[in-house]
């Protein structure tokens, strides 16, 4: 029980007085520290985009832009770092004004939810095809915001990008609603209008891009994207293929895995000047990983053991080996990966030097294309979340 006497509730309320100052204290420290940046030592900085396409009947040339420029586009979001750290990149792909499309979902398709594998990212973006047009971007925005598994962080870069050639203001959905749910979940919206800038600003293009503190663009669709051939290409593109063989397919989908990577090298190789090219760097770069399906990520990151694989889900030529003929193999495919990862960034780093020379000679038609005009914008989004680029 307290002291009932004067001295005692005195000597209690000192006590208390103190308990609270202590606590008081504690919790302004701890604000502190968080304001200093305490907790980002185990923050792992995360960049997530979700590209929103038109593939209405006149859309061809933007798919066609999107699907030769993708691997130049995750490169420069690659490229980033955050107190150091590079970040986690995350890709969701929806398609809308597709006749195609289910009416009731107001023709609107999410292709891919926000993921690492960017050749799934890559594998659908080819298998998109163009049909009528009905497109409602309020009512894809509202979808995108909402069905997303959007980081909750608030230093993380979110965005989305959506492109087409209609009004922005079509559909059920009022896009001034979507565009500021956005931008209350954090998530920015960047529109890029395919047409004039005339037709763009008429079309409430840029409206929806300043409701949810984004840029607006406008490009010809139908341009093709420059490109400018460096002497490293070539072995770039040569090394991006040997690569495959130091991936290690397991499991029940290691095979159809691994033979999309192969469809998608071959994707790259079949569209604009340079898309194997950056296909290769991105390949060589830390945020291309593979722990679904190939053993040596797998093993690197800890997400499975090598001994607690069933032999029936190894690839034929190591069910055959020993237990430590086994790590032996899997540690001369890991060793071999990061010999081609370290040739080819020495290559791009030539490569780099080359291409900034040649365009300084070159004079600048300042006609954007989707690539130019999302690296744009995406750039100058992560320096505002502390993203820098070397």
């Amino acid at each position: 029980m307290f002291p009932t006497t004067n001295h005692g509730g005195k000597a209690m309320m000192k006590i208390l007085e103190t308990t609270i100052a202590t606590v008081l204290v504690l919790l302004a420290l701890t604000q502190v520290a968080a304001a200093q940046g305490a907790p980002a030592v185990q923050d792992k900085p995360v960049i997530q985009l979700a590209i929103l396409l038109d593939t209405s009947n006149s859309m061809d040339g933007l798919i066609n832009q999107a699907k030769s420029q993708i691997w130049k586009i995750v490169n420069e979001l690659a490229a980033a770092k955050r107190g150091g750290k590079q970040p986690e990149l995350h890709v969701a792909l929806y398609e809308y004004g597709n006749d195609g499309l289910s009416a009731e979902k107001g023709h609107i398709r999410q292709v891919l939810p926000l993921t690492r594998d960017l050749d799934k990212v890559s594998e659908m973006l080819f298998a998109l095809t163009t049909n009528g047009g009905s497109e409602y971007c309020g009512q894809v925005i509202d979808v995108a915001t909402r069905e997303l598994a959007w980081s909750k962080n608030p230093k993380d870069l979110k965005v989305i990008v959506i492109a087409g050639n209609e009004p922005f203001d079509q559909g059920t959905v009022d896009f001034r609603k979507s565009c500021k749910a956005a931008i209350t979940a954090g998530v920015i919206i960047n529109t890029i209008h395919c047409g004039s800038d005339d037709e763009g600003q008429k079309g409430y293009w840029k409206d929806g891009a300043l409701l949810a503190d984004g840029q607006y663009m406008f490009i010809d669709s139908n341009q093709a994207v420059a490109h400018i051939d460096a002497p490293q290409d070539a072995e770039i593109a040569k090394l991006g293929g040997e690569l495959n063989e130091t991936y290690i397919p397991y499991g029940n989908v290691g095979m159809e895995a691994s033979a999309r990577q192969a469809v998608q090298d071959s994707n790259a190789m079949s569209v604009a000047q340079g898309s194997s090219v950056n296909r290769a760097l991105f390949k060589a770069s830390a945020n291309y990983r593979n722990e679904a399906w190939d053993l040596v990520d797998a093993v690197r990151s800890n997400s499975v053991k090598l001994e607690e694989v069933k032999e029936a889900e190894l690839p034929d030529e190591m069910q055959k080996l020993s237990p430590a003929e086994r790590k032996a193999y899997l540690a001369d495919k890991e060793k071999k990966r990061g010999e081609i990862q370290e040739k080819i960034r020495k290559l791009d780093d030539e490569r780099k030097k080359f291409v900034a020379a040649k365009l300084k000679e070159q004079q600048n038609s300042g006609t954007e294309t989707f690539d130019s005009a999302m690296i744009k914008a995406l750039r100058k989004q992560a320096e505002s979340r502390d993203f820098k680029f070397e």
